[in-house]
């Protein structure tokens, strides 16, 4: 005699339903794990977009103004447990994972950045919400939208949550926990193990800061209340100029905004000539002084080589001449560069950054600081 419980029948109706909830589930899942790690390979960069945007709402809303400041200082860890938690939840949700809990986790994180992307879309403020990190680039508005569909998917989840079978699959979000702390510490400790910024080790600079291919625009023009489109500018008077566009977005230069100078000279040129180690100081008050002595011994060691060593910094004359002083470091030159172009080359502070005519030799942690033999080799190769 068969004694096996019948299974109940699922209805037909429902199976759509149950193929569209499983489809939302891996759409969800997997755009949070790309999204986290991504951003969790360089927690300093999403360190600094909290920042920025702890900044202007402390400037938009001047009432809790000390309150945004005084978070400042926690962005660090506040990027690591953000990107992790991305990629904790994708994990639990594709395992199914405690299902109801990590629906409504995932819903509660994806409001908190639909805020910030609407934030910057509709106030025009921190135009790059960093949602992919430097992976991807997206206008304040798509990124809005991606939310928008990410929240409707979620919420789609969360409607069918009851439906999701419950796995003992703890194993695997604690081992996903342990990698994802893991790499943050291992990015911010080192330097981001995949260098997606344009002044990685490979490129090269000056031809960076040139378009791709000549910049193509369309103007758009109006008469009689017709908006037209022309990519010449149309000889007829009767047109009044409404705007000019870009057409191929994608040709503009990688570098923009990188500059070098002192009092005297302009040195943004002289940077691309022979080998030059740059010693990256983004400021002198949270700097880690327990690398400067290697940093020293690196500079004698490349004296009489054709590695010329400079300090680049955004700090004043004042301190960065005390600066030299105190770790005897007043043979090098020093020059200005802008704070923000600064964040950009180097994740560090103090660090190290190597040039041969132009292009990125090096590029070191404090934590890693390479000896003279090591630099010499690689302007040599």
């Amino acid at each position: 005699m068969n004694t096996t419980t019948p299974q109940p029948k699922i209805k037909t109706g429902t199976q759509p339903m149950l193929i569209a909830a499983r489809i939302a589930r891996f759409l969800v899942g997997i755009v949070f794990i790309f999204s986290g790690l991504i951003k969790l390979n360089d927690p300093v960069g999403t360190q600094i977009k909290f920042e920025e945007y702890f900044e202007v709402f402390a400037q938009d809303v001047p009432v809790l103004h000390d309150f945004f400041m005084a978070l400042v200082p926690f962005t660090l860890a506040m990027s690591v447990l953000f990107c992790a938690a991305e990629i904790i939840l994708g994990v639990a949700l594709l395992a199914s994972y405690k299902p109801k809990l990590t629906t409504w986790l995932l819903f509660f994180l994806i409001v908190f950045f639909t805020f910030l992307t609407f934030y910057s879309a509709y106030f025009d403020r921190v135009t790059d919400c960093g949602c992919f990190g430097d992976a991807i680039k997206l206008k304040p508005w798509t990124s809005f939208g991606k939310d928008i569909v990410l929240t409707v998917l979620i919420l789609f989840i969360i409607g069918h949550r009851n439906r999701i079978k419950p796995r003992n699959t703890g194993w695997l979000v604690a081992l996903t926990t342990v990698l994802t702390l893991g790499l943050g510490i291992y990015a911010i400790s080192f330097l981001p193990p995949l260098d997606l910024l344009p002044y990685a080790v490979g490129k090269n600079i000056p031809a960076q800061m040139k378009p791709s291919e000549p910049l193509r625009y369309k103007y758009i023009m109006e008469k009689d209340g017709k908006t037209s489109e022309f990519e010449q500018y149309p000889s007829d008077p009767g047109y009044k100029f409404r705007e000019m566009v870009l057409i191929n977005e994608s040709a503009k230069p990688k570098i923009t905004d990188y500059r070098v100078w002192n009092d005297e000279s302009d040195f943004t040129q002289e940077t691309f000539e022979g080998d030059k180690l740059f010693i990256i100081v983004k400021n002198t008050t949270d700097i880690d002084a327990g690398s400067l002595p290697a940093i020293r011994e690196l500079v004698e060691g490349l004296q009489g080589s054709s590695v010329k060593p400079y300090i680049l910094t955004s700090v004043s004359d004042d301190q960065i001449q005390a600066f030299c002083k105190e770790f005897q470091l007043t043979n090098v030159p020093y020059y200005k560069v802008d704070a923000t172009v600064l964040k950009t080359i180097m994740r560090s502070n103090p660090g190290t950054w190597l040039m041969h005519n132009g292009v990125v030799r090096g590029k070191w942690h404090y934590n890693t600081t390479p000896d003279a033999a090591e630099v010499k080799n690689l302007v040599n190769e």
